[in-house]
């Protein structure tokens, strides 16, 4: 199945395939469907973002519903404003990732859970700050907006309109973040998440890569708030809550740290867990979450990315396999994952 993969036409078949359930996804689902797959777009940037700074830097992040609550704020304001959408869009990236990159400057030097406590800070602060500044936020109430309508003539409804418009960012982002992760910042990225030391050696500054990705989590989190208000057209203080970034953060881990397709699997339990628990009982949603986060510890330890590597390692041997087939099925497929850090000639190019 990898050396499948590995072959150039099968890759451009899988994408044209790919693309294509994409487009026609709208056209033939209902409003509510549509609904759900934008959000899983809108989320899976957050969460890409997320993956940046934890999953293949290795740093504790527990504020990215801070960035993403952020963006969203100065999306409604924006158009409340009536601002251009690309004004509003490289607002949403460029205030966040400025904020984001304040913070890295005055973190990136701590460790565990000093590190922790900063980014908890964040949405914690957050909450009470959107509150306090209604003529902004609209307070406790939150802000509704109305706007990216389908052009007239297009033949395509509200939903589909932003669906595609969703959808079209969200791969843009993806494009560049699977770049980033798989060229010289992210072998760079992988170095400082191994070993700070090895880093130093190589002429690789720990610090400012920290500050790095974080600065790039920012961005992308702000950008996801952009998307955010264009599918659901409302935000509050919930938006940018403790409770929202720990749920991001269930969401990498069950998807796939160090994933692209990971990413992609926690944005879909991100948005369909509610949803499933609501057919169940809708009170034991967080009961529901924590015992998949059990289970997926527990059972997949690299998040269900690793659930193909997983089935094919108990069909070879069972559990009887070498401790190395089992460790090796708890890792993320290599085609999504960062570089390995074993390149030194290319990382020591790295400037100081």
């Amino acid at each position: 199945m990898k050396n499948l993969l590995a072959r150039p036409i099968v890759r451009l078949l899988l994408a044209v395939v790919i693309a294509v359930v994409i487009i026609v996804a709208p056209i033939s689902s209902s409003s509510f469907i549509n609904y759900q797959l934008s959000l899983i777009a809108v989320f899976a940037v957050a969460l890409l973002g997320l993956n940046i700074v934890m999953g293949y830097t290795g740093q504790v992040s527990l504020g990215q519903s801070a960035f993403l609550g952020l963006g969203a704020y100065i999306a409604a304001y924006g158009v409340r404003q009536e601002w251009p959408v690309v004004v509003i869009f490289l607002l949403c990236c460029i205030i966040p990732a400025a904020v984001g990159l304040l913070v890295a400057l005055a973190a990136a030097r701590l460790r565990g859970l000093a590190l922790a406590m900063v980014t908890i800070a964040l949405p914690i602060i957050g909450v009470p700050l959107a509150k306090r500044f209604p003529d902004f936020t609209g307070g406790s109430v939150g802000s509704t907006v109305s706007w990216l309508e389908a052009p007239e003539g297009s033949g395509l409804a509200d939903d589909q309109f932003r669906y595609y418009l969703v959808v079209a960012i969200a791969v843009v982002l993806f494009i560049l973040g699977r770049n980033l992760v798989r060229g010289r910042i992210g072998r760079a990225f992988a170095i400082v998440k191994s070993n700070e030391a090895v880093a130093l050696s190589m002429g690789i500054s720990p610090y400012r890569y920290k500050v790095l990705a974080f600065t790039i989590a920012s961005l992308f989190g702000g950008a996801s708030g952009f998307l955010y208000i264009a599918v659901v057209q409302y935000t509050s203080p919930e938006t940018l809550s403790f409770a929202t970034s720990i749920n991001l953060v269930a969401a990498m881990v069950i998807g796939g740290s160090a994933s692209i397709l990971g990413t992609v699997l926690g944005a879909i339990y991100f948005v369909m867990l509610p949803v499933v628990a609501g057919q169940i009982d809708s009170s034991r949603t967080a009961l529901i979450s924590g015992a998949a986060l059990l289970l997926v510890l527990f059972l997949l330890p690299g998040g269900l990315v690793s659930l193909p590597r997983r089935i094919a390692q108990l069909v070879r041997g069972g559990r009887g396999g070498s401790p190395r087939s089992r460790a090796a099925a708890d890792r993320p497929p290599t085609g999504d994952t960062a570089p390995r850090t074993t390149a030194a000639p290319e990382a020591e190019k790295q400037p100081r």
